[in-house]
């Protein structure tokens, strides 16, 4: 009898302590995974803010998006976000998410920055898996390489300079290590044809949603 409850106990024991563990790992994911969430969001807002400053925009650029459909112009395979810049109610720039497939270790996920005008308001690294020493140069915490972008356009350089030096283009190489950054010019040039070629739709696109959000504000329906 004495060990059924001994037996019984210790089952009640190690039951209450699952229970317990459960609910503290559950509680830890929770705050972790917000913290994560939060983290990131603040990492996205640096990068937007290093291409575009917070003097040349007045609206809250994580919130004002338009989704894009996958799109291989854009290196995307799913559904991208592109983040609008304001001054007013005037659309100052778009910055769109794009992946340079081509890279020497795989995808180079970036974001680049294109004004109104059609001019690059700059590019960042968002992530790579290039070689430390190398091909990582096109970290803006490595090398100023990637400001070089700014200001370029579809007529700045001509069309047939969109390349590294050693493909007879306008854009250095890094020592040593060519694929990557041919990858990265490769990738923002196709990113300004696409701007170039959808901007007018882009623009509507956005102007719908704004006039869908207020309608439904109006009416009491919910924002989608």
């Amino acid at each position: 009898m004495n060990n059924k409850r001994y037996i019984l106990v210790s089952g009640l024991i190690l039951g209450l302590f699952a229970i317990v563990g459960t609910a503290l790992v559950g509680v830890t994911h929770q705050v972790t995974a917000d913290k994560i969430i939060d983290n990131e969001r603040l990492a996205l807002l640096r990068k937007l803010n290093q291409i575009l400053p917070s003097e040349k925009y007045d609206n809250d650029l994580l919130h004002t998006t338009i989704s894009l459909d996958a799109d291989d112009r854009l290196g995307q395979k799913e559904t991208s976000t592109i983040y609008i810049a304001k001054r007013g109610n005037e659309i100052s720039a778009m910055i769109f998410p794009v992946i340079a497939g081509k890279g020497y270790s795989g995808e180079i996920k970036m974001l680049v920055g294109i004004n109104i005008d059609g001019t690059l308001a700059g590019v960042r690294i968002v992530s790579h898996k290039e070689t430390p020493g190398l091909g990582d140069a096109m970290e803006i915490e490595k090398s100023d390489w990637v400001l070089g972008f700014n200001g370029k356009s579809l007529n700045e350089p001509a069309e047939n300079k969109w390349k590294v030096k050693r493909d007879g283009g306008a854009f250095d190489q890094f020592t040593g290590a060519t694929i990557t950054p041919r990858a990265v010019v490769q990738a923002v040039h196709l990113c300004l044809v696409y701007f170039d070629r959808h901007k007018k739709e882009l623009i509507e696109k956005y102007n719908k949603q704004v006039k869908l959000s207020v309608s439904n504000k109006k009416s009491g329906e919910p924002v989608k």
